[in-house]
């Protein structure tokens, strides 16, 4: 069955595109509604799209004046805010479309010390693509939406790919070029690599969630590590598919499945506890022998003293 998460996925990917009549006539929908950004990554261009994307509007904005900047921005600002990266666990439409990609039955790639390193470039990605090279074409009045225009696979998705199809654009097959050719295969790459890598945009190359992920520790809603509670066992971290160094950091989506493993319950909702998945630990009743192991684990604590990881680990397995 769907979980939680998933079915908010879905919720939030209709809602985005919920211009149904855009698919059957092959138009984009430009209504009052495109004036506002979307929280996650949600082509512009898409027929079925009622709001604008916010890395486009963030790179239009840079050839639109100041009113444009400040407005696009303080969007954004909010977003991050409220949310941080858990837009992306839970709202973002190419999000989900990657996640049931890797459900796709075949060998999968684990994460280790090279994605971790690669997990940086899309703020790379972000300071290049989306704000410096915008920026100089800006500065000799020549829009150019770099990160739009040559790497987005989700507009090539949701935008270049849907509005092909429908075949009252039948001439827009003369208009493509290199560029395209370009676009196409990278997007082809990334839909492959993502059955084999989990959520291989999200943690390599998607600038909106490099953005996002610095807003992390401060966000409103999300969720956090109580420290007091933790004993240091690690089990979040290994249990997490993402890149991420603790619970909460810059590379994690709040997607809370690592709350299921926490043996301490250490794992806290800053938001509705209904979106927390159970504990498969704590609701299944702890032995003696695990109550003692976690008994230590916390009294090393309370003396100052960090316990190591496989000490704790083999306490709690005890």
């Amino acid at each position: 069955m769907p979980t939680k998460r998933k079915l908010m996925q879905l919720y939030f990917a209709l809602l985005f595109n919920a211009n149904v009549k855009g698919f059957a006539t092959g138009n984009i929908y430009t209504g009052n509604t495109k004036v506002m950004c979307v929280p996650g990554m949600n082509c512009y261009s898409c027929p079925g799209a009622v709001g604008a994307c916010p890395l486009g509007s963030l790179q239009g904005s840079f050839s639109a004046g100041k009113s444009t900047v400040f407005y696009v921005f303080g969007i954004l600002l909010l977003y991050s805010i409220l949310f941080g990266r858990l837009i992306c666990g839970w709202l973002c439409p190419f999000g989900l479309i990657q996640e049931l990609l890797y459900k796709i039955k075949t060998p999968k790639l684990k994460k280790s010390p090279v994605t971790r390193l690669l997990s940086y470039l899309k703020y790379v990605l972000l300071a290049v693509f989306v704000v410096l090279i915008p920026i100089l074409y800006a500065l000799r009045d020549t829009p150019l939406p770099a990160f739009c225009k040559y790497i987005c696979p989700a507009g090539t998705i949701e935008g270049g790919l849907t509005l092909l199809a429908n075949k009252v654009n039948a001439s827009y097959f003369s208009m493509l070029g290199p560029i395209f050719t370009w676009k196409f295969l990278l997007m082809v790459s990334i839909v492959v690599g993502s059955v084999f890598v989990f959520r291989l945009f999200c943690r390599f190359l998607c600038p909106l969630g490099a953005l996002y992920g610095l807003f992390n520790r401060i966000s409103l809603f999300g969720i956090k590590l109580d420290k007091p509670a933790c004993v240091d066992c690690n089990r979040c971290v290994a249990h997490c598919k993402l890149d991420i160094h603790h619970v909460g950091d810059h590379e994690c989506i709040s997607c809370g499945e690592c709350a299921s493993v926490c043996p301490t319950g250490a794992i806290k909702w800053k938001g509705p506890k209904f979106l927390l998945p159970q504990n498969e630990v704590s609701k299944n009743s702890p032995s003696p022998d695990e109550n003692a192991g976690l008994i230590f684990a916390l009294a090393l604590r309370k003396e100052g003293h960090q316990p190591d990881a496989s000490l704790a680990v083999a306490a709690l397995e005890a």
